[in-house]
């Protein structure tokens, strides 16, 4: 070997070996009805961006498949997941690899699936996964109700009355499994808030049982307000449950008062 290729050989491992790991970025999976429907959220894209949250579009082309990057996922129904290719996750698999999944627009059906807890579709089969597994699923909530292909197909943008009560019924069905509905222009905003609460959740949780007998506080969001009308903090300790959010203003007056913020479920 060459003196020189020796030398930046060597080289090459020595600065390998010094990389500081980085800090890893909250990553959302976001399901688009087909390869158009992102278009709108172009500028939500970049707001994530600047607020150091990575995304992936998972785009269908059917009910029962989809395309995320170059692989084509499909399902087949309850009880029958189909790879189409050794790289593809099965549509169970991939909430495993996000913080949160995000459909911008749901329909009827989907919504009824969910609600029942039926699978079939990419779709639900995804929102299945993610609530069993404690993900957070963020919904569009200024949706028809109706598939895009749909009203492309019979010309309309709504649904018949009778069939917009019965989709209502099933997304209040929905926000009981624990599924939130944001405005579609709102996403990114409820998702940087989101991720903000899980960081913090992970810096400051506490095991359960040395919460015990400790009351969590009502407020979902703390504002320095909020501190300042406390008249006092019980062990120096401010306990809230997950999902709540502490401005960074109040984060400085809490640690100026010497409290400590505790997460519990």
């Amino acid at each position: 070997m060459d003196v020189r290729q020796m030398i930046e050989s060597i080289t090459r491992e020595v600065l390998q070996s010094m990389k500081i790991p980085q800090e890893k970025k909250p990553k959302w999976l976001f399901i688009f009805c087909d390869s158009t429907a992102h278009e709108p959220f172009a500028d939500q894209f970049i707001a994530l961006q600047n607020h150091g949250i990575c995304h992936d579009l998972l785009f269908l082309d059917g009910e029962t498949s989809s395309w995320l990057g170059m692989h084509r996922i499909e399902c087949g129904g309850a009880g029958k997941i189909i790879a189409t290719d050794e790289y593809a996750p099965a549509p169970l698999e991939l909430p495993k690899e996000y913080d949160g999944i995000v459909i911008p627009e749901i329909d009827l059906d989907n919504a009824a699936r969910v609600a029942a807890g039926l699978k079939g579709t990419i779709k639900a089969e995804v929102i299945f996964s993610a609530l069993v597994l404690g993900k957070p699923v963020l919904v569009g909530e200024d949706v028809p109700g109706i598939k895009r292909s749909d009203r492309r197909c019979l010309k309309t943008l709504t649904l018949p009355l009778p069939y917009q009560k019965l989709f209502l019924r099933h997304v209040n069905d929905m926000k009981e499994l624990g599924i939130e509905f944001a405005a579609q222009k709102e996403l990114a905003a409820s998702i940087i808030r989101k991720s903000r609460a899980i960081r913090q959740a992970a810096e400051l949780a506490i095991p359960l049982p040395d919460a015990a007998g400790m009351q969590p506080a009502d407020a979902k969001l703390i504002t320095a307000d909020w501190v300042q009308s406390q008249s006092d903090f019980p062990d120096s300790a401010l306990v809230l449950r997950q999902g709540a959010i502490v401005s960074p203003l109040a984060l400085d007056l809490l640690k100026e008062k010497g409290v400590k913020v505790h997460y519990v479920r």
